[in-house]
């Protein structure tokens, strides 16, 4: 689901809706799909994950509770970036081993920034990355007609690249950038061997390397390695904290004290210099610290539930039916059905009106001619659930 539709997802009312009438038009159907699964997903009794953002005000404000446990409340409130926001830098620094971090408000402000800065030091201005990446779906463009920068896409296949794409790339580039994981693709992960190998040849065109690890905090179950390893290949890594953390949101941008400091002062020229930023931060600061170290027990749970998943389908004797992938690699994963994505949509929130039980809380997209393809999340609520379940 794009960032567009996350934000229609919020604003969605809570109240009920009848189901969509077929002869309504798309994009008013689709809207009424959104109200009424917002609505159906509140009031479930059992969901795989419950999202932060279909939770009232009164529920977020209590993500809160305990604050004095993560910060000196008594302290100065932060002004432009300072007091809370930088303890929140620091934090973030020392996880992923870097030398420096600096909130930005928005994931695309920070890596336009990020790219920018370092084109300023390679010369070159373009940034090589993949072409279901973030930026090339979701950013209307950023790069080029904000930031300056030229992407090229080393490859539009529902995988990582890989080196030898890296390698053999017809054109020079400054900057390469990986989203770790691809979402579009199914929140997919290289091996660490794999991953070792891209950034390598990345250096032997003497380019940088950047991290779009927005969800790089569930990673760390699938390499076998700390965060400080992983985001350690990179030159700059990009981390967010609400996708996977359940902060207000904001992410930071992390790498050498050098690029910090001037990505800084783009911040500022941006917009990103916020008055006050405290009630974001303290809510990244509780995630960091409550929610990161549950992620590797959701991820553990997701396989479980992919697992179950598999088997039922293959039970139903559907003539086409995927998990994907088949173990997944974060705790996020995608299913494709052979129905039409209508269909599937208004099964799963039948289902979930008719049981209080909510298996499927995301959109149905299509897949191709006949297929339907939702995502899946495991968190907290769905380790409650067990195979059989």
């Amino acid at each position: 689901m794009s960032d567009t539709a996350e934000q229609e997802e919020r604003a969605a009312p809570a109240g009920p809706e009848a189901p969509p009438a077929q002869d309504e038009p798309a994009e008013q159907r689709d809207r009424r799909s959104r109200e009424r699964r917002v609505a159906v997903l509140r009031g479930a009794r059992r969901v795989l994950a419950r999202p932060g953002f279909v939770t009232t005000l009164r529920e977020r404000i209590a993500l809160l509770d305990g604050a004095e446990e993560l910060y000196d409340l008594d302290e100065p409130s932060d002004m432009y970036g300072n007091g809370v926001v930088e303890a929140l830098e620091e934090r973030t620094a020392a996880l992923l081993g870097t030398e420096a971090a600096a909130f930005f408000p928005t994931g695309t402000m920070a890596q336009q920034v990020a790219l920018r800065c370092w084109a300023g030091r390679t010369g070159n201005p373009v940034v090589a990355l993949h072409g279901l990446g973030h930026p090339e779906q979701h950013e209307r463009n950023a790069f080029s007609r904000v930031g300056g920068l030229h992407p090229v896409r080393l490859t539009d296949a529902p995988r990582p690249p890989t080196a030898d794409e890296v390698r053999g790339f017809e054109e020079p580039f400054g900057a390469l950038m990986l989203e770790l994981p691809l979402r579009e693709a199914g929140y997919l992960l290289p091996t660490w061997e794999e991953l070792t190998e891209v950034v390598e040849a990345a250096r032997e065109r003497d380019a940088v390397v950047h991290f779009d690890g927005a969800r790089l905090w569930e990673c760390t179950v699938h390499f076998g390695r700390p965060l400080a390893e992983i985001a350690g290949l990179a030159d700059s890594v990009y981390v967010s904290f609400y996708k996977s953390l359940k902060g207000y949101g904001g992410g930071a941008l992390a790498g050498p004290r050098t690029l910090v400091e001037e990505a800084k002062a783009w911040r500022h020229r941006y917009g990103g210099q916020v008055f006050q930023q405290f009630p974001t931060a303290l809510s990244a600061l509780a995630g960091l610290e409550r929610e990161l170290p549950r992620l590797p027990s959701y991820v553990a749970h997701a396989r479980v539930v992919a697992a179950a998943l598999r088997a039922s389908l293959a039970a139903a004797g559907l003539p086409w039916a995927r998990v994907h992938p088949a173990v997944p690699h974060t705790h996020e994963f995608q299913v494709w059905l052979p129905c039409d994505p209508d269909a599937a949509s208004e099964a799963a929130l039948r289902q979930a009106e008719e049981t209080g039980t909510m298996l499927f809380s995301q959109p149905w997209d299509a897949g191709g001619p006949g297929i339907a393809l939702t995502e899946v999340s495991v968190g907290e609520s769905g380790l409650e659930w067990t195979a059989d379940d």
